[in-house]
C-alpha cells in the first residue's frame, strides 16, 4: 500500500546522511489526492493550499515498467549493473568504485526512448495536465532522468531557481517513480507549506543559478561558485527554520507526485543495493513563454550557454 498510518521511528529515515526527526509534528505521509481526480477545481485548490498533489496510480503500471525496462537495458549495456542478475532489478555492480552517472550519461538514457516519452508526454499524464491547466499543455523538452545509486539523496531545493526565467506560477514538476520505490530506496519528500514561505519568496525564490552580476568584481554564477542552487544540505535545520513537516511515503509504479516549482523538496537516502530510477518532467500552459534553457531539440540547460548577466 502507498499510504502508511505512521512512520516507525526505528526506520530511521535519512536524507543527506541526516536522520529525520520522527515526531508527528516533524514527519508525515503524503496525502492521496486521487479521489479528487474528477474535480479539477478541488485539485487546483489543493495545489494552491499544499503545493503538491500525490496521485497514486495515475499512470498505467505496465507502461511505467516498459520505460523501466528500456532504461535498465541501457544501464546493463553500460556495465553498471550486477552481472548475472535481472536488469529490471537494477542491482548495482558491486566491484565498481563509483556508480554515479554524470548529466550526459543520464540524458543519454532519455534519448530515442519511445517508452519513456510516451509515458511522460502522452496519454494519462498529458490528459491530466490539459484538464488541470484548463488549456493545452506544453512540456519542457528536456527530461531529467534520475538513476540514483546507493548513497546520499538529493539536497533540499526548489525548482524555481533552475527554471524561473519565464512562466513561474503555473509551471509544475511531475516526479515519476520508474518502478516500486520503498523507504529503503528512498523516494522524494516535500516540505509542507514551504511554497508559501515569505522568507523564501524574498530571497531564495528570486535566485537564478545561471545568472551573475555584471556590475561587481565577482561575475561567477551559482554553479561556478559551487552552490548548485541548494537551499541547504541539512533537512532537519531547514524544517526547523521554515516550519511544517517533511512528507513522504513508499511509491509504486504508476504513482506521480506533482508539485509547484516553489515547493521545497529533497529525497531520502538510497540505502538499498540498487539504482533508484525516476524521472522529473515539467508542464505549463502552452500559451505561456517557457524557459529557453529547457526547450528545443538540444536544450542548452545549465552552463556557459545559459549564463545571463544582471545588474545587482
Amino acid at each position: 500500500m502507498n499510504q502508511m498510518a505512521a512512520f516507525d521511528a526505528s526506520q530511521s529515515l535519512t536524507s543527506g546522511g541526516v536522520a529525520l526527526e520522527s515526531g508527528i509534528d516533524e514527519l508525515g505521509v503524503l496525502e492521496d489526492a486521487s479521489a479528487e481526480l474528477g474535480d479539477t477545481g478541488a485539485l487546483r485548490a489543493r495545489m494552491a493550499r499544499d503545493g503538491y498533489l500525490f496521485l497514486p496510480g495515475l499512470l498505467d503500471r505496465l507502461q511505467v515498467l516498459d520505460a523501466r525496462a528500456e532504461i535498465t537495458c541501457r544501464l546493463h549495456a553500460a556495465g553498471v549493473l550486477e552481472a548475472g542478475t535481472n536488469p529490471m532489478e537494477a542491482l548495482t555492480e558491486s566491484s565498481a568504485l563509483s556508480h554515479s552517472l554524470d548529466r550526459n550519461a543520464r540524458t543519454a538514457l532519455t534519448l530515442h526512448n519511445a517508452a519513456l516519452s510516451t509515458l511522460l508526454y502522452d496519454g494519462p499524464m498529458m490528459a491530466f495536465f490539459d484538464r488541470f491547466l484548463g488549456e493545452s499543455t506544453r512540456h519542457y523538452d528536456y527530461t531529467w532522468l534520475r538513476a540514483v545509486p546507493p548513497g546520499l539523496g538529493t539536497p533540499c531545493h526548489a525548482d524555481v531557481v533552475y527554471m524561473g526565467r519565464a512562466e513561474r506560477e503555473r509551471l509544475f514538476t511531475a516526479w515519476t517513480p520508474l518502478g516500486d520505490i520503498d523507504l529503503q530506496q528512498g523516494g522524494l519528500m516535500v516540505l509542507e507549506q514551504s511554497c508559501h514561505s515569505p522568507e523564501l519568496e524574498k530571497s531564495y525564490h528570486a535566485l537564478d543559478v545561471d545568472a551573475h552580476c555584471t556590475n561587481g568584481p565577482d561575475q561567477r554564477d551559482a554553479w561556478e561558485k559551487g552552490s548548485n542552487g541548494w537551499l541547504g544540505t541539512d533537512p532537519v535545520t531547514i524544517r526547523q527554520r521554515l516550519g511544517g513537516r517533511w512528507l513522504t511515503t513508499a511509491f509504486t509504479a504508476g504513482d506521480v507526485l506533482i508539485f509547484s516549482i516553489f515547493t521545497i523538496h529533497a529525497s531520502l537516502d538510497n540505502r538499498s543495493n540498487r539504482f533508484r530510477l525516476s524521472a522529473d518532467s515539467r508542464y505549463q500552459p502552452a500559451s505561456k513563454l517557457a524557459d529557453a534553457r529547457w526547450i528545443g531539440a538540444n536544450p542548452p540547460g545549465h552552463g556557459p550557454n545559459a549564463k545571463r548577466g544582471l545588474i545587482c
